[in-house]
């Protein structure tokens, strides 16, 4: 998507180890109307596959989630990184690693909110090593769901996620594609 590839080009920063700080309008403050976009994209992208919900992980996954959602008409589920007192004791949880944080964290949904026979589209940030994407298929897959599709913003190929997940044989759409991050510099595909 062009518009998310010239605001990366313009606004994202190679902080080396394949890291992308794109917090300026991703992951810590957001441009709504990029995010619409996106969430457009999203849906025309995923139209047929027939989803009934939205996955993703808390915090930078929730922007685009939503979007997607909104132009679906489905309800977003995120996976929370913490145990609030109003979730129940019966829980789905995993671990995945952190590329940003550089430790494990957990990934928790209630029983409440994705179910027996959903149809669960995963809606991300990035796709990286493909980790943290496969934690939320557990939980899905805990859960009795169906997965259908995943979308990303951002897929940096070089850390092969998309191999990773390819046995999944569900649709991986990605908005950005990024080959290359060294020498400080950001190649897409």
């Amino acid at each position: 998507m062009q518009a998310l590839i010239e605001r990366i080009m313009r606004d994202g920063k190679n902080l080396g180890n394949g890291i992308l700080k794109v917090d300026n309008f991703i992951n810590h403050q957001v441009d709504p109307e990029l995010m619409y976009a996106c969430g457009a994209e999203f849906a025309r992208r995923f139209a047929r596959i027939g989803a009934t919900r939205i996955l993703t992980a808390e915090i930078s996954g929730i922007a685009p989630a939503l979007m997607t959602g909104m132009h679906m008409n489905l309800p977003v589920v995120y996976a929370r990184k913490s145990k609030p007192v109003t979730m129940p004791d019966t829980v789905y949880l995993t671990v995945a690693p952190s590329h940003t944080k550089g430790r494990m964290v957990e990934l928790i949904v209630s029983p409440e909110y994705l179910g027996n026979g959903e149809r669960v589209l995963i809606i991300d940030d990035f796709l990286a090593s493909g980790a943290t994407i496969q934690g939320l298929v557990r939980l899905a897959q805990a859960a009795g769901s169906e997965l259908v599709g995943i979308g990303t913003l951002i897929e940096k190929s070089f850390e092969g996620g998309r191999a990773v997940l390819a046995h999944l044989n569900v649709p991986i759409e990605s908005l950005a594609c990024i080959d290359s991050m060294e020498n400080g510099e950001i190649h897409f595909c």
